[in-house]
Parts: C-alpha cells; sequence; structure tokens
C-alpha cells in the first residue's frame, strides 16, 4: 500500500508540474516583436493602432486592416498609410484573440486617448531586446554572448527605414 501511494504521489507531482512549464513558455514572445514595437513587454499578441485603426498580430507579422466590408491580413501597411512612422506612431499592447472583431471597443477606448511617448525596442537599452537581430546593439551582444544563438537570430525579414516589413529571401 505505501508503495501504491508513493508512486500515486509521484504521478500526480510530475503531470502538475509539467502543465506550469508549458504556460511559462506561452507567455513571452520577445524574439518576434519588431523592433518598432513598444519596449517594456515581454508578451504581445497583437498591438492596436488607434492613429490609424489598424492592428500588427505580432506571432504572425501580419498588419490586420479594414477594406470596407471586411479585415486584411497582409505583411504590409495599405498605400494609404505608407507614410505612416511606425516608430513614433502609438501602440496599445492587446493579448486578446482576434481584437479587430471587437474594433468599437478599442477604437472608443482609445481613439482620444493622450499618446504617451513611447520607447521603442529599437532604441530600448534593455539587455533583453538585443538578442533580436534589427536591434542596434546585436551585434556587440552577439560578440559577448556567442554560445547562446537560438533560432531567432536567424531570421530573414527586415525592416524599411520607417519600421514597414519586407520579406528578403
Amino acid at each position: 500500500m505505501k508503495k501504491f501511494l508513493f508512486f500515486a504521489l509521484l504521478a500526480t507531482g510530475l503531470t502538475m508540474a509539467h502543465p506550469v512549464d508549458a504556460q511559462v513558455g506561452v507567455q513571452v514572445n520577445l524574439g518576434v516583436q519588431p523592433i518598432w514595437g513598444p519596449a517594456g513587454y515581454d508578451r504581445a499578441d497583437y498591438y492596436f493602432m488607434p492613429d490609424i485603426d489598424t492592428y500588427y498580430d505580432v506571432n504572425r507579422r501580419q498588419f490586420i486592416y479594414n477594406a470596407g466590408d471586411r479585415w486584411v491580413h497582409a505583411s504590409a501597411l495599405p498605400p494609404r498609410y505608407r507614410n505612416y512612422d511606425l516608430y513614433n506612431g502609438y501602440k496599445v499592447v492587446v493579448n486578446d484573440r482576434s481584437p479587430y472583431i471587437h474594433d468599437n471597443n478599442y477604437r472608443s477606448k482609445y481613439a482620444n486617448h493622450p499618446h504617451e511617448k513611447q520607447t521603442v525596442i529599437r532604441d530600448s537599452r534593455e539587455e533583453k531586446y538585443y538578442r533580436i537581430k534589427e536591434h542596434p546593439m546585436h551585434d556587440q551582444w552577439q560578440r559577448t554572448h556567442s554560445g547562446d544563438r537560438g533560432n531567432r537570430n536567424n531570421r530573414n525579414d527586415h525592416n524599411d527605414r520607417n519600421g514597414h516589413h519586407e520579406d528578403r529571401h
């Protein structure tokens, strides 16, 4: 009977420890956040840009904007926003599933909200962002952490001078 209790407790402990590890991994997505994104967030699923009523899906690297009666998912902003400066535009981090479906809520909440100046990842001096290849401190960080090479450093995507995404393969 004692052996049975021991193994039952051991099995319970193992199954309880595993979900905690999985949960921690979901909470951080620093490696995929663009350098024009706001600094200070270990996790960001979407950015809402109230100035242009557009969302950015961080994990899929896609802009989501309204085109009449439908939401368009694209790797670049539409031509009407070609001059929009992603580095200086105000962004709200939204960790909600498909926030554009509730666009009226986000628009009414942030449309007239005072926009504080935000530090973007490119300008942040927090070392956690240096692993992002496009960060200005990446090369220096890479030399001092040469043994810590992850898949995040092997990205083939780049941003132009306004922070707009372009694929290069």
